[in-house]
């Protein structure tokens, strides 16, 4: 089986097996979780900020930012393809009860002058008041592209101008700084808060940090309570999320370049068309409207080979490398879309 649905399929390492075994434990609500406490200390120092706190998920992560930067009836400001926005089951307004501006963009990124258009005046009664600033970096729904820490540094000095938080669902953003070949902290420079995941391409079973100011930070772990994310014995969590942070983030240059590869040799196929200049990480978007078939028939022809993807469209499909794909399966799914092609004679 070829899975290249998601990251989020990775299976944990044995060294991460091992150190949950051994992971020395306590109750993480009273705060006497030593392996808790190492990673968030870790996380926080590695991400630039003063603190962080582990959250079961970076929908909860993302969720507990909304609920901390914000209250009911204000309004937070998003990418219109956002994860936040795209795919988290409209908590913000379920949960903390405030509206999302969202703002059409390209590759992920707003326009800086719609952005500051966005922006509520506080002095009308009449309009709701900004709260939050919301990034994604990489972006999912461009197909895991890069938005520019230029881009970032304009939008945090125009937000810091207009006192208004800006929170980074940094999901993939190891991917980002692995692409770029830079430190994490050169994009969370230009952030309040931040968002990262354990359970994608670092290949943790599961987990997210969520790291920010020490005050803000405080305030996000009454909110994680009140979601049910207090956990007692969470050091067998963190611990392979220590081994995530500290031994997995190099290795993601490997999906990067099998990413590369597998969106070559797809869009030299009749009918398969990828962006290639939009391969930044590890997320191929493969536009298949010229064969004439949706999305999802090619992904069932796909499936005969044991290849699994997903659809991001009638007519778009996303596939996603990650530590489990090798040389050789990046082969055989190109030569599964040749065969699709000429099986349905594509001209």
């Amino acid at each position: 089986m070829i899975d290249l649905r998601s990251d989020t399929v990775t299976k944990p390492t044995e060294e991460m097996r091992k150190a949950m075994y051994e992971a020395e434990v306590g109750d993480d609500v009273y705060r006497e979780d030593p392996t808790v406490r190492k990673l968030e200390e870790l996380a926080a120092e590695k991400l630039g900020k003063e603190a962080a706190i582990l959250v079961t998920s970076g929908t909860q992560g993302n969720q507990v930012a909304v609920l901390t930067h914000g209250r009911s009836g204000d309004e937070i400001i998003l990418e219109a393809d956002s994860h936040i926005f795209y795919y988290e089951g409209g908590a913000a307004a379920a949960l903390a009860g405030v509206q999302t501006r969202i703002i059409p963009g390209t590759n992920g990124q707003m326009p800086i002058d719609n952005i500051r258009d966005a922006i509520r005046d506080d002095q009308d009664i009449h309009l709701p008041h900004t709260a939050m600033i919301g990034l994604e970096n990489t972006h999912n729904r461009a197909g895991g592209v890069i938005l520019p820490i230029q881009y970032m540094k304009e939008i945090y000095e125009l937000a810091q101008q207009r006192l208004i938080p800006v929170h980074l669902d940094g999901a993939r953003l190891f991917n980002a700084a692995v692409g770029l070949g830079v430190d994490v902290r050169g994009f969370t420079q230009y952030v309040d808060t931040v968002q990262v995941c354990f359970s994608k391409g670092l290949s943790a079973p599961m987990g997210s940090i969520l790291a920010g100011p020490m005050e803000w930070i405080e305030m996000a772990r009454k909110w994680r309570k009140r979601l049910g994310g207090g956990m007692r014995q969470a050091g067998l969590m963190a611990a392979p999320a220590i081994v995530a942070l500290t031994k997995m983030v190099d290795r993601l240059a490997e999906d990067h370049l099998r990413a590369k590869n597998l969106a070559k040799g797809v869009n030299e196929i009749k009918g398969m068309n990828v962006n290639l200049d939009q391969v930044h990480t590890n997320i191929v978007l493969i536009d298949v409207k010229e064969t004439g078939l949706t999305a999802n028939q090619i992904l069932e022809q796909l499936k005969g080979n044991q290849i699994f993807g997903s659809a991001f469209g009638e007519y778009l499909i996303r596939l996603t490398t990650h530590r489990h794909i090798t040389d050789e399966d990046i082969i055989q799914t190109i030569d599964a879309f040749h065969k699709i092609s000429k099986q349905h004679s594509i001209a």
